[in-house]
């Protein structure tokens, strides 16, 4: 059987659901750098690649995704009891209600402050400026730093390729400098997202941007041992993973420990991609915009689900199989590598009617089944592989989404293209709006 490694890259989002389409309905057998693969889609493959008797993760990622996305070391990597203590850590952290309540209001704050400066500027590129408004909220929220004084004890440390912008120099130094290390915080946050899935400088230039920002989360998890937790409230995420202890008792080496600090402030800059695909939404479809703006979460929840179905995010997830399996009579030998076609599923016309239309009603007054829509995995959060950020991924979205709906604004002619080649894809432009008011 070939390898098909290099149609993969050539062709992204495109490549599984078009070899599935040519071999026809049930699983899809291939290769992938040189390994045996079979591709499974729907409800019941979902439920089938969640039961940790069928897949395993350890060894399953290759080196460049876990340089790049995950982190070596990361929760993706675990099974077994390892793997549910380390995910316990994080479903407490990110499905607490208040806790992602709290964060949706930071990110409101930053958005209305985002917006205020937006007004000044002949032209703003959306997806940078929701990157560094997420990544503000977040790393707040978080108990992350963003810098300190660059005159005072702990001076923040200046990165290499920081970017001055124009009115820097009529701005405290202070103020500028804070402004530097946010930026710089947010374009590693969004390389490491946009260089997992490709060769050449966007992967290299994730590597530099993990490296960069694991080595800066370590020393403050090393600062917050030493000083140990004081405040009156509950402990930041930052302090909560300081002090989780593995299954054996342990505490997690500073460098896993940053990496897992990372694994919650990355995916959650990442739901950048969706804001900015419910931009790409709202141009194309501006009779949804009033209701949008102004009908509450119900819609804005719904118009949340369609944009995370309808745009292309992950195109699917992989495991290998820890021993001979059988699906519905197929049989997958050990070591296989199991393929689960999200891309597919999301857009499968047995699930989804007309799934190539973009409409939140499909969602309004219903919420899809746990392994029905599945942009960020599926299964249960609590105890297997599936996101459990996805609580913060919709709440982000139906506090982002309505406000983007009611900014006067124009869209300017420009390449709003989205490449399904590209993983993890994006509108060309970035999408650019002027006249913000």
């Amino acid at each position: 059987m070939l390898d098909h490694t290099l149609p993969l890259l050539a062709q992204g989002y495109a490549w599984l659901p078009d070899l599935t389409r040519r071999r026809g309905p049930g699983p899809v057998r291939t290769r992938l750098m040189g390994k045996p693969a079979i591709a499974l889609r729907g409800p019941e493959a979902v439920s089938f690649f969640y039961d940790e008797n069928h897949v395993r993760r350890r060894t399953a990622l290759p080196e460049p995704i876990l340089s790049t996305l995950f982190g070596k070391g990361a929760v993706h990597t675990l099974d077994g009891q390892e793997h549910r203590a380390r995910k316990a850590m994080f479903v407490s952290a990110l499905t607490d209600a208040s806790a992602v309540t709290a964060l949706a209001e930071r990110v409101a704050d930053e958005w209305e402050r985002a917006a205020k400066e937006w007004a000044d500027r002949s032209e703003v590129v959306l997806f940078d400026e929701v990157s560094l408004l997420i990544t503000r909220a977040v790393c707040a929220w978080a108990g992350v730093p963003l810098g300190q004084d660059p005159h005072g004890d702990q001076p923040g440390g200046q990165y290499p390729d920081d970017e001055a912008r124009p009115d820097d120099e009529a701005r405290p130094d202070h103020e500028a400098h804070l402004d530097a290390e946010a930026r710089q915080t947010a374009r590693d946050l969004v390389a490491m997202v946009d260089g997992f899935a490709t060769a050449g400088p966007r992967h290299w230039k994730a590597r530099r941007a993990r490296a960069r920002q694991e080595e800066r989360l370590a020393r403050l998890i090393e600062d917050i041992r030493s000083t140990g937790h004081e405040a009156a409230g509950p402990p930041s995420v930052i302090e909560a993973v300081a002090a989780h202890r593995e299954a054996d008792g342990r505490l997690l080496d500073p460098r896993t420990a940053a990496v897992e600090v990372l694994n919650v402030l990355r995916p959650t800059v990442a739901v950048t991609w969706f804001t900015v695909f419910g931009a790409h939404a709202l141009h194309r479809h501006p009779a949804l915009r009033e209701r949008l703006a102004g009908e509450g979460d119900g819609y804005a929840r719904a118009f949340a689900h369609e944009v995370r179905r309808f745009y292309p995010f992950a195109p699917f997830v992989a495991g290998l199989a820890p021993s001979d399996l059988d699906w519905h009579g197929e049989h997958i030998a050990e070591g296989t590598m199991i393929l689960l076609d999200l891309y597919g599923q999301n857009h499968d016309p047995g699930l989804w009617k007309a799934p190539y239309r973009f409409d939140p009603e499909r969602f309004h007054g219903r919420e899809p089944g746990r392994d029905e829509l599945v942009p960020q995995g599926g299964g249960e959060a609590s105890a297997g592989h599936r996101c459990p950020g996805e609580d913060i991924t919709l709440a982000v979205l139906t506090t982002l989404l309505p406000r983007l709906a009611r900014l006067g604004h124009r869209v300017p002619e420009q390449d709003l293209r989205i490449p399904l080649h590209r993983v993890p894809t994006r509108p060309r432009s970035g999408f650019v709006i002027t006249d913000v008011r």
